[in-house]
C-alpha cells in the first residue's frame, strides 16, 4: 500500500483499544483452542508490557469502564508517527507499493512500481495478515503460496462479524441501523450483556461479535443457529407476565408491551417480527418470549466485513520459535497464524506478542546459523 498500518489507524478510528486490563491468567485463555500455542508468546510480551511499550513512545494510557486500554488521546495517529519515527531512527527502512509474490529459491521476490525485486536475506519475517478487510492491504494472497512449500493453512473464515437474517422488507425499512440497548444474549459462548444493532442484511455490533465464534461454529456444524436474546434482562419472566396481564383487553399491542413490559420501538418491532402472531399469545408466553426470544441465523457475514478471522497457519507447521518447519529461516506471526479472539484488546497485543516472540526466534536463528 501507498502508506503502513491502514489496519492499524482503521482500528483506532473510534478510539484504539490496545489491550484489556483483566487479570494475565484470564486474558491468556481468551484465544480458545490456540490459547496454549500463544500463552508463551503472551507471557513474554503481556497486557503490562503492551502499556509499557506504548508509554516508550510518550504515549499515555488508560482503563476504561469495562477494562479495555485506549491511549489517552483516543487515536491510533500519534502512537503510530512515534513508532515509525523510533523504527527510523533505529534504521529500519519501510518500503512502500511493494507487493510480496513468492520465493525465488531462498530469495525473497517483490513487485514494485519499478519492476520485480530479488531480495536475499538470511532470515525472513512474514506478517501478511489475515482475510479481514483485504482493501486495506492483508488479502491473505499468501496462501497458496506458502501452501505449494509445504506449510499447511487452515483455511480462514470470519470472525468477530454480523450475521444475516431473513428479515422481512417492512422491518428493514423501518429498523436497519437502530441499537438494541440493555440486551443481554445467549449461544454456547454463555450468557452476556451488551448492545448491537439491526442491519439491512442481519445483526451486528459489540454483542454479537462476542457470540460470532461459537455461532460460526454451530452454523458449520448444523446448519443453523439462533442467537437467544432476553429483552428485559432487569425483570423476572413471572413479573412481566404479571403487569402484561393487567392491561386492557381493549389497549393496543404496542400499548400492552410499552406499559407491561417496558418494549417499545426496535425491541417492540423485533418481537413483532420474530414471532407474528405474539399479540393473541397469552401473558406468561409471551414473557417467556420477551425474556428468550431466538434470532435465527442464516450465514455469517462476508469474511472481508469481519473485523478479524480465523484460521491461518496451521500450529503443526510453526515450531516454539515462530519458524515455519517447512521453510527453515522463514518465520511468522501476526493474524497469518491460527487463532481467533474477541474484540477488546486481545488481537492487537497477541500481534504485537507474536512478533516479539518471532523476533526472538530470528535472533536465535541468526546465531545459530552464523
Amino acid at each position: 500500500m501507498p502508506t503502513v498500518a491502514r489496519k492499524f489507524l482503521l482500528a483506532g478510528k473510534s478510539g484504539l483499544n490496545i489491550t484489556h486490563s483483566e487479570p494475565f491468567s484470564r486474558f491468556a485463555g481468551r484465544f480458545g483452542a490456540a490459547s496454549g500455542r500463544l500463552g508463551p508468546a503472551l507471557a513474554a510480551f503481556t497486557p503490562t508490557d503492551v502499556r509499557d511499550w506504548a508509554a516508550g513512545l510518550d504515549v499515555e494510557t488508560f482503563v476504561g469502564t469495562s477494562g479495555r486500554v485506549f491511549p489517552t488521546a483516543m487515536k491510533a495517529s500519534p502512537l503510530l508517527r512515534s513508532w515509525l519515527r523510533r523504527l527510523e531512527q533505529q534504521g529500519a527502512k519501510i518500503h512502500t507499493r511493494h507487493r510480496w509474490v513468492g520465493f525465488d529459491g531462498n530469495a525473497v521476490v517483490f513487485e514494485t512500481q519499478e519492476g520485480r525485486k530479488t531480495v536475499s536475506c538470511r532470515a525472513v519475517l512474514l506478517a501478511l495478515g489475515g482475510a479481514s478487510w483485504p482493501r486495506l492491504g492483508s488479502d491473505a494472497s499468501w496462501v497458496d503460496t506458502l501452501r505449494e512449500r509445504g506449510v499447511p493453512v487452515v483455511p480462514f473464515r470470519p470472525a468477530n462479524c454480523g450475521f444475516d437474517v431473513a428479515w422481512s422488507e417492512g422491518f428493514t425499512e423501518r429498523f436497519a441501523g437502530e441499537p438494541l440497548k440493555g440486551t443481554t444474549a445467549t449461544s454456547d459462548a454463555g450468557t452476556l450483556p451488551g448492545e448491537f444493532v439491526v442491519s439491512r442484511h442481519g445483526i451486528e455490533g459489540s454483542l454479537v461479535y462476542a457470540h460470532a465464534s461459537a455461532l460460526r461454529d454451530r452454523i458449520e456444524a448444523e446448519g443453523a443457529a439462533s442467537l437467544v436474546l432476553d429483552l428485559a434482562p432487569g425483570r423476572e419472566a413471572a413479573r412481566i407476565a404479571r403487569d402484561l396481564a393487567r392491561q386492557g383487553t381493549k389497549a393496543s399491542f404496542a400499548n400492552r408491551l410499552r406499559k407491561g413490559a417496558g418494549l417499545a420501538g426496535v425491541k417492540a418491532g423485533l418481537l413483532r417480527e420474530l414471532v407474528p402472531d405474539a399479540g393473541r399469545h397469552a401473558p406468561d408466553e409471551l414473557a417467556r418470549l420477551i425474556k428468550a426470544l431466538p434470532v435465527p441465523l442464516l450465514r455469517p457475514r462476508p469474511i472481508a466485513e469481519a473485523i478479524s478471522s480465523a484460521g491461518g497457519i496451521d500450529w503443526k507447521g510453526i515450531d516454539g520459535t515462530f519458524m515455519l518447519t517447512a521453510m527453515p529461516g522463514v518465520f511468522a506471526a501476526g493474524e497469518m497464524l491460527d487463532w481467533e479472539a474477541p474484540t477488546g484488546g486481545y488481537l492487537l497485543t497477541a500481534c504485537l506478542a507474536t512478533g516479539r516472540a518471532a523476533a526472538r526466534g530470528i535472533s536465535h536463528w541468526l546465531e545459530s546459523t552464523s
